[in-house]
């Protein structure tokens, strides 16, 4: 049987071993360095293609950014597939004896930033990417990512007064979570990339005000399709993570997909050589088209 821990070495060593893929077109959606958006046309000359929006993972922190999922975004590209690939704001390091810690996200900016790029990418891409057609679009994210896409996929239902609230749902596809940091409760519990859940929100005294308008387990029924897709062996966000989001989409009454791939830990779902990232294409393809 593999080491748990040199299988885990070698998927992420692979995903991150392709050399980053510059995009098509670049646009931005606000005034701050991190509010752009790359876009890559469909490698397969068509003249219309639905719009995939990519949202990275890397616990929602700096040093993590959109360029290790520009070959990802590469793969879905020639798929036949239009791509949006969007950078967001995250956690900046903060000093602490012995170095600086990274930490998980800024509240509100990353969820800003997220709702902004979202509701600005159909005109961006009717500007940058013609072959684009955002009637069918479809959000992917990983990791953290995955959090984000849920997140922004339930903007309907968030509570109201909520800055980020939409009228009504998102004009989406469908969403693919790729290994999602999708229940709050249970990715704390099991302490999910250095407690980045609590981080996020702000530290232990925000979390229960904030809760309620991050964690995407709190945000059903959102009505939207959604597949999430998940490694059994994933030691980075456990498979327990999205076991329990589907719980709790099905006491909500919602019923969500999960594809459960035995043998894949985290990263295979976003890298280009691994067959788990074809099985995240056609699940894309199944909503898309």
């Amino acid at each position: 049987m593999p080491d748990p821990a040199a299988r885990d070495a070698a998927e992420e060593a692979s995903a991150f071993s392709h050399p980053a893929v510059a995009p098509d077109a670049s646009a931005v959606y606000g005034a701050h360095p991190d509010q752009v958006v790359d876009f890559y046309a469909p490698r397969d000359g068509r003249e219309r293609a639905p719009l995939v929006v990519v949202l990275h993972g890397g616990a929602w922190r700096a040093p993590y950014d959109r360029r290790h999922v520009t070959p990802f975004a590469d793969f879905l590209a020639r798929r036949g597939f239009a791509v949006a690939n969007v950078e967001y704001r995250r956690g900046s390091p903060i000093p602490r004896q012995g170095g600086e810690a990274p930490v998980a996200g800024r509240w509100p900016e990353t969820f800003d930033d997220v709702a902004a790029a979202l509701d600005a990418v159909p005109a961006l891409a009717a500007a940058h990417l013609p072959q684009a057609d955002t009637h069918r679009m479809v959000l992917t994210g990983h990791s953290a990512g995955g959090q984000l896409a849920l997140w922004a996929a339930a903007r309907h239902v968030l509570p109201p007064g909520s800055p980020w609230r939409l009228p009504e749902p998102p004009p989406l596809r469908g969403v693919v979570a790729l290994a999602p940091i999708a229940h709050f409760g249970r990715a704390v519990e099991l302490d999910v990339c250095g407690g980045a859940v609590t981080q996020l929100l702000g530290g232990d005294k925000a979390f229960e005000e904030r809760a309620g308008s991050a964690d995407p387990a709190a945000l059903l029924p959102t009505g939207i399709a959604t597949t999430v897709v998940q490694g059994r062996e994933d030691r980075d966000v456990p498979y327990a993570v999205a076991d329990a989001f589907v719980e709790a989409a099905a006491r909500a009454g919602e019923t969500v997909g999960l594809t459960l791939l035995e043998d894949v830990g985290h990263f295979p779902l976003i890298d280009p050589a691994a067959d788990a990232c074809a099985v995240v294409a056609e699940e894309i393809a199944q909503l898309a088209f």
